[in-house]
């Protein structure tokens, strides 16, 4: 008797928990309007879904730009391509899908991680649906006659096996490279002013912006949040002025979190830069008319630049260049990460640099040149076998 007592205890304990639960941001019963029938019952339990998973990834704190937006507009693909419900869904149609889409006769197949991040997706939101807490399976199947399911397991998932899945062609600049870039941009200002061009302005820019990306080791968006606010003095370098470092405020986000933030500092290697930002805050900027905008980089309608407008400054000067087309404007902070190293800076101060957690990820960005190797080679052999150096 005291056993059923107890388990029936458990029961009433369990019946609790998930009325409670079901209270969740994203719950059915919270997105179902009871006791009137749509003209497309279907298409309103769909639409109720998204809103659902929608509300609760914004109760996490999620991006809603760049990160709820496109999960939608995933699921919204899968249901255009299958022509079926997400309660209608079975594992068969989800590798119909990535298959289709890494087909060899698309223009562009899609690259590895780009399908793993596809079923991902998938599989988040088929994990919401599923889960018993939102009541949609009760909801589906008292409507339709069956519930959703998961559609991408362990079996038919890729399996991430390397570190970097990117575009091989993707790397890092070499020493020659990065002066190429620059020399291509910098003859591009000096043509424009010979031939007096309005668009002189737009080429000094430029090429102080990518000598900024390139010497703070920034990803776009970093670059483009940029406030001239943000620049820094270094106490212990005062040569550096107010260009001691750069106070980066949108940092990559990670779970949900908001934009990390991080000070980088103006290595000595590149003190260069010092002179790039003051000629740009000083004789540039100005006439773009900014105004009040605190942008450290604008446009001609005195605006904040877009990724777009700096991926076109990238590739511009790259074909001015003559480099390779494969390169983007995110290899210049790999060439950042790699140069650093071959500078002999510490891993954890290279890390710190770029906002990286673990030095793993500093490591997949990381490309040192075969004569860096030699060196490298050279003086721990130097430092095991001292006697064999002794003349040189």
């Amino acid at each position: 008797m005291r056993h059923d007592h107890l388990n029936n205890v458990a029961v009433d304990a369990t019946e609790v928990a998930v009325a409670q639960a079901a209270d969740l941001p994203g719950a059915a019963h919270l997105e179902l309007v009871e006791g009137v029938i749509p003209l497309d019952p279907e298409q309103s339990v769909l639409d109720a879904m998204l809103a659902g998973w929608a509300r609760q990834q914004r109760t996490r704190f999620l991006n809603e730009k760049g990160t709820i937006s496109p999960r939608l507009t995933m699921v919204r693909r899968l249901v255009e391509f299958t022509n079926a419900y997400p309660w209608q869904w079975r594992p068969a149609d989800a590798e119909d899908f990535i298959a289709h889409l890494r087909s060899p006769n698309r223009a562009r197949p899609i690259a590895v991680s780009t399908g793993r991040g596809y079923e991902t997706t998938l599989a988040l939101f088929m994990s919401y649906l599923s889960d018993r807490r939102y009541g949609w399976p009760e909801a589906c199947e008292r409507r339709f006659g069956a519930a959703p399911q998961q559609i991408f397991t362990e079996d038919n998932r890729v399996a991430h096996v390397t570190e970097y899945e990117g575009q091989p062609g993707r790397r890092p600049l070499t020493f020659d490279e990065v002066q190429a870039l620059f020399d291509a941009i910098d003859a591009r200002v000096e043509q424009a002013q010979d031939l007096g061009r309005k668009g002189s302005l737009t080429a000094r820019r430029d090429a102080a912006l990518l000598k900024t990306i390139y010497a703070f080791g920034l990803r776009r968006n970093e670059a483009r949040m940029l406030d001239v606010g943000d620049l820094r003095r270094a106490p212990k370098m005062p040569q550096f002025r107010q260009y001691g470092g750069l106070y980066v405020r949108y940092g990559k986000a990670s779970r949900g979190s908001p934009p990390k933030r991080r000070t980088v500092l103006t290595i000595q290697e590149m003190d260069w830069i010092v002179d790039v930002l003051d000629d740009w805050i000083n004789e540039v900027r100005p006439l773009f008319s900014p105004g009040r905008l605190p942008a450290l980089f604008v446009t001609e309608r005195s605006g904040r630049m877009s990724l777009r407008g700096l991926n076109t400054a990238f590739s511009n000067a790259r074909d001015a260049a003559d480099l390779p087309p494969e390169l983007d404007l995110h290899s210049l902070r790999h060439s950042y990460v790699t140069h650093l190293v071959e500078f002999d800076y510490p891993e954890r101060f290279v890390s710190l640099q770029v906002g990286h957690e673990y030095a793993s990820t500093t490591a997949i960005y990381t490309g040192v040149s075969d004569e860096y190797r030699s060196r490298l080679v050279k003086r721990v052999l130097k430092s095991r076998h001292p006697d064999l150096w002794e003349n040189e």
